[in-house]
């Protein structure tokens, strides 16, 4: 099986952009240009690339504390006022010192103790400075490595995510250039129907000039006319609104022009399309590749580290710390200024009420809801793989009824043609004629571009790249 970027278009007799002048390169080349430049400039995946840097960010914040913490505290205050603290050193030393000092006398000798007064001191000093290094450093904290790796988780989360808008970017900037052809050749269909009302128009007015028909059969032929000229009318409006959504994707300016893709026949890769393996083997396979899934398991991991998180908090919290500097009425260092302290702290957590249990629930309800929409998007990537495969096969199926169709439709409105130029058919049989063949060249285009589309659709749903797709399953 060929994907959409390894096919070459093939349209109908009649399409006038199969007969484009000017060189044009494959299919596939476009769609490797396009891909790549939306890869760099869509502005939906640069947003959200945004996210993962801030995840590392966060995860490098969750990784240092594991290391030890350094700062360096610094104060300088002026204290006024304050408690006062009295020393009642009168009456504890003077009577001490009168009775020393009579002894004194009796002996003979000049007393020698003076009476003291008082003291007192303020418990603030006016003037104090504090300057000390710290260091602390966790010895047993289990809930630091338990919000490291639920970190980690979250980050491959949000990586896959952004893997899975660049896949999705991809098959829309495919499936968006392909609408783009179609509609493209759809208004050379409609415009070469156009011409051939136009002449249609012509040969009735010189019959009806003639005498050979009457003028309501001049009247349908320019009515018929007019109704294709607001087909084509759609059909641009609608060439003009894919060509806008591709810009929107690449990050362009809306009118930018689009390359036009190379159009050459490939029945047989148009054939490969139903030829597409196994429908079990491509589920399973889907669901081992799809980024979706891997963001989600991701999650669910995240939400079980979660929980740890939570759980440890209950468990013993052990810790170093160590603190030096110098402290006093001024700056200096030595005796009387410097200091140091060295402490284990041991933290462990008797009652808060509840508040722990909480937490570890409200965890668990966040893990198992991830383990949930795992599931449910599973089952979602197995149906809209299977929806794929039958959307694809339809169109492969449906690809040589709609040739057939063409080809009669083609044959008939020669013969109608011919009739036309004789005089020999009415106009009504002409008009259905010319109807029908317009109808089969727009349905055979729409089926060609549907089957392209349908396998990018797919190579989208098994997760494999949609530029590298062979022939035959679609495995990597």
């Amino acid at each position: 099986m060929r994907n959409p970027a390894a096919l070459l278009l093939l349209l109908a007799g009649g399409s006038a952009l199969a007969q484009e002048a000017g060189p044009t390169r494959p299919l596939r080349q476009i769609l490797d240009d396009y891909v790549r430049e939306a890869l760099t400039s869509n502005l939906a995946l640069r947003s959200q690339g945004f996210d993962i840097e801030r995840e590392l960010a966060v995860l490098e914040e969750a990784r240092s504390r594991f290391l030890p913490r350094v700062g360096l505290d610094a104060r300088y205050s002026w204290a006024d006022g304050g408690r006062e603290f009295g020393l009642p050193v009168a009456g504890l030393v003077n009577p001490a010192y009168q009775a020393l000092n009579e002894l004194l006398a009796a002996s003979g000798e000049a007393p020698r103790f003076s009476d003291v007064s008082d003291s007192s001191f303020l418990f603030l000093r006016e003037r104090e400075q504090e300057t000390r290094l710290t260091l602390r450093q966790p010895l047993y904290a289990p809930a630091i490595p338990a919000a490291f790796r639920a970190q980690q988780a979250t980050l491959d989360s949000t990586t896959f995510a952004r893997q899975a808008l660049a896949r999705r970017l991809e098959r829309d900037v495919t499936v968006g250039y392909l609408d783009w052809l179609r509609a493209r050749s759809s208004a050379g269909i409609v415009a070469s129907s156009l011409g051939l009302l136009q002449e249609n128009l012509r040969v009735n007015d010189s019959l009806y000039a003639n005498g050979r028909i009457t003028q309501d059969q001049v009247l349908r032929a320019r009515a018929e006319l007019l109704e294709v000229q607001q087909q084509l009318n759609e059909v641009t409006n609608l060439t003009s609104r894919n060509q806008q959504l591709v810009n929107f994707l690449l990050n362009r300016a809306l009118d930018s022009p689009l390359e036009m893709a190379s159009l050459e026949s490939r029945d047989a890769a148009w054939a490969g399309a139903s030829r597409v393996g196994d429908d079990r083997e491509l589920r399973s396979g889907a669901l081992d590749r799809r980024p979706e899934l891997r963001e989600l398991e991701a999650l669910s991991a995240a939400a079980e580290f979660q929980v740890q998180q939570e759980r440890a908090a209950r468990q013993p919290q052990v810790s170093i710390g160590v603190d030096g500097g110098i402290q006093g009425e001024d700056y200096d260092f030595g005796s009387g200024y410097n200091f140091g302290v060295a402490s284990v702290q041991l933290t462990l957590p008797l009652f808060d009420g509840g508040a722990i249990r909480s937490r570890v629930d409200a965890a668990r309800a966040v893990a198992r809801q991830a383990a949930v929409r795992r599931e449910e998007t599973a089952r979602q990537i197995e149906l809209e793989v299977q929806q794929a495969l039958d959307r694809l096969r339809t169109a492969a199926d449906s690809l040589a009824t709609a040739e057939a169709r063409a080809e009669a439709a083609r044959a008939g409105f020669r013969i109608a043609s011919s009739k036309r130029d004789l005089g020999v058919i009415n106009q009504v049989d002409f008009l259905d004629a010319q109807n029908a063949l317009s109808g089969a060249e727009l349905n055979l285009n729409l089926t060609r571009f549907a089957l392209l589309s349908r396998q990018a659709e797919l190579a989208y749903a098994t997760a494999v790249n949609p530029l590298q797709l062979p022939e035959g399953a679609p495995a990597p």
